[in-house]
C-alpha cells in the first residue's frame, strides 16, 4: 500500500491501548494495525503551511510558514508560556480566537511519563494533551477561568517540578511502578501560593493511559526528514506523537507537520 500526502499531527482516541489515526493530507489512516509491518517513507522535499497551505522552504513551530508563525494567535509565545498570556486584558493577536481558546477553563495538571511533571491545558484538550506528551498517568490539580492564571500556578511549581517531557526516557520504557498520583497531588497542592489555593480541584480521578507498543527500544535516535529524507523500518510502537521502530529510530510526526511524503506499508 503506497500513499502520498502532507504529514499532520496524529489524531487519538483514549482506549486500551490508545487508538491512533495518521492524518496524511486529510486521509485518516488506522495505524495501530501497522505494528510489526515494514514502513517506508520518502520526503519529497516540499513543505506546506498547515494553516494557509503556502509552500515554504522552512517550517516554523511544527508546521507553519513564517508569515503565519509571526501573526497567528496559535503560534504566540503564550502557547508554550501561558503565564505570558494577556487575553484577559484584551491583548491578543486575535481576540476572537482568544475568546475560544484562552478565555475558557484551563487545567493545571500533574502527569507521569518517565517522571512527574506539571503542565497546563485547555479543558477541551483533556485527555488529548496527555496522550500527545506520552503520559501514562495524569491527574487534575487546579482549574482556572482563563489561561494566564493556570500559567502562573504552573510557574509557582516549577522550582519543584519540571514542565518538560524527557522524550528519550519517555520512548525508552514504560512506567514500571504505578505512581501514587493522588499523594503527589496532595503534596504539590500544598505548595501552591495562597492566592491560587481557591483554584485547587477536589477531583482526584487518575487517568491511566496505555499505548500500542510491542517493544521499547533500549536507545532512541530521532529521525530528521530534512537530513534523512528516506527511511525504512519495522514499526514496533506508537507513543505520544512518535512512531517507534525496531532499530531504535523514532519519528516525531507532529514536528514534521506539513512535510509531503510518500509512504509505503508492507
Amino acid at each position: 500500500m503506497e500513499m502520498k500526502g502532507n504529514l499532520l499531527k496524529m489524531d487519538t482516541v483514549l482506549d486500551n491501548p490508545v487508538h491512533y489515526q495518521l492524518n496524511l493530507g486529510g486521509d485518516f489512516l488506522n495505524i495501530n494495525t501497522w505494528l510489526g509491518k515494514k514502513i517506508t517513507y520518502h520526503f519529497i522535499g516540499e513543505i506546506y503551511c498547515i494553516h494557509c497551505g503556502r509552500k515554504t522552504n522552512k517550517s516554523f513551530s511544527q508546521g507553519y510558514c513564517y508569515p503565519c508563525f509571526i501573526s497567528l494567535p496559535e503560534t504566540d509565545e503564550s502557547v508554550v508560556r501561558p503565564e505570558l498570556n494577556r487575553a484577559h486584558e484584551g491583548i491578543s493577536r486575535n481576540m476572537e480566537w482568544s475568546r475560544k481558546h484562552d478565555l475558557i477553563d484551563h487545567f493545571v495538571y500533574l502527569s507521569f511519563t518517565s517522571e512527574l511533571k506539571v503542565g497546563v491545558t485547555r479543558h477541551l484538550n483533556i485527555p488529548t494533551r496527555w496522550i500527545d506528551q506520552g503520559a501514562e498517568y495524569a491527574i487534575k490539580l487546579a482549574k482556572t477561568p482563563y489561561r494566564q492564571l493556570a500559567g502562573l500556578i504552573e510557574v509557582s511549581l516549577k522550582p519543584y517540578l519540571s514542565d518538560k517531557t524527557n522524550w528519550r526516557k519517555m520512548l525508552s520504557s514504560s512506567v514500571m511502578e504505578i505512581p501514587d498520583m493522588v499523594q503527589f497531588k496532595k503534596h504539590f497542592e500544598a505548595l501552591v501560593p495562597g492566592p491560587y489555593q481557591k483554584f485547587i480541584v477536589d477531583d482526584n480521578e487518575v487517568t491511566n493511559i496505555s499505548y500500542p507498543v510491542q517493544k521499547y527500544p533500549l536507545k532512541v535516535a530521532g529521525l530528521n526528514l530534512d537530513k534523512e529524507p528516506d527511511f525504512s523500518g519495522i514499526l514496533s510502537g506508537i507513543k505520544g506523537q512518535y512512531l517507534l521502530f525496531e532499530d531504535g529510530n523514532v519519528l516525531n510526526v507532529r514536528k514534521f507537520a506539513g512535510y509531503q511524503v510518500i509512504l509505503q506499508v508492507e
